[in-house]
């Protein structure tokens, strides 16, 4: 089945390859030379996703992440950057130069999703924010995402498994914790089996044969339990929201802008000058 094309790419959605995937070939203007690439979702959400103008965004850990999928496209328009500081000026200009490149207004979106969290305080203000005021202006409804999530979405899109899955996502708390819960996916279909947690490290309760996903390892991989399971290096990516969205949506997860907020877990930003001089003092 042709696609529309964009740019100087003919987008071609190729025949059911195995195993729950699809094989795209995108063959660039005058380049005999084709290129497949394999896409690890299951089929359903695949062609939902086709059907649909979404943008989403992520800014709840040290990278910013957007991504725009417009209806009848197989490879959705991305960009990443640095999150923290970085993200509260550059989301909306970034945001609408990927627009533009996609050719979408913003009244034409079916939804905009955005990581709501657990994450950095100020990242998830940043994203509920611009979900919100983008969305009040277009008049489309908006997507809270939970970031742990993503972070199990992006792992098994990683690791190639769209069938059957259990992940624990982590994500970097700072102030020595973690943001932990755990899911299972099933046919494409993801279900939370343990929920939100704030952890030591070494206090993860894990039982040591799921996969382990998210960017803790280089501050705390020592400290985590140990086990057979896989660990791996995953971000609440865009990309990875785009492909909750369809079941999500279907869910009758999205809300009206003034009902989007961001899922705190911490109730505190940052130790006290006497937290900090404990801590130190105690390691």
């Amino acid at each position: 089945m042709a696609l529309p094309a964009i740019g100087s790419a003919d987008y071609i959605w190729s025949e059911f390859a195995s195993h729950c995937e699809y094989r795209v070939c995108i063959v660039k203007s005058g380049n005999l030379n084709a290129v497949w690439h394999p896409f690890k979702f299951d089929i359903a959400s695949f062609q939902k996703l086709l059907f649909m103008n979404l943008l989403a965004f992520d800014t709840s850990t040290e990278q910013m992440s957007i991504a725009v999928q417009r209806r009848g496209v197989v490879v959705p328009w991305q960009h990443t950057a640095a999150g923290g500081a970085h993200s509260s000026t550059h989301l909306i200009p970034d945001i609408q130069r990927l627009m533009s490149q996609a050719g979408l207004r913003f009244e034409e979106l079916d939804a905009i999703v955005f990581g709501a969290g657990p994450g950095s305080f100020t990242g998830l203000r940043t994203a509920c924010s611009v979900a919100q005021g983008l969305a009040y202006g277009a008049n489309v409804p908006v997507l809270p995402v939970d970031t742990l999530l993503a972070v199990a979405e992006e792992a098994r899109f990683q690791t190639g498994d769209a069938e059957h899955l259990v992940v624990t996502a982590l994500l970097d708390a700072r102030m020595d914790e973690l943001y932990a819960a755990s899911y299972s996916v099933d046919s494409g279909l993801w279900r939370q089996i343990k929920g939100y947690s704030l952890v030591k490290p070494e206090d993860l309760a894990w039982d040591g044969g799921s996969v382990l996903a998210g960017n803790v390892f280089a501050a705390y991989g020592t400290r985590l339990p140990e086990g057979p399971g896989l660990r791996v290096l995953a971000l609440p990516t865009a990309t990875a929201m785009l492909r909750l969205a369809p079941a999500l949506l279907a869910a009758g997860a999205a809300v009206p802008a003034a009902q989007a907020l961001p899922t705190y877990i911490r109730d505190k930003v940052a130790q006290t000058t006497l937290e900090r001089a404990a801590a130190k003092s105690a390691a």
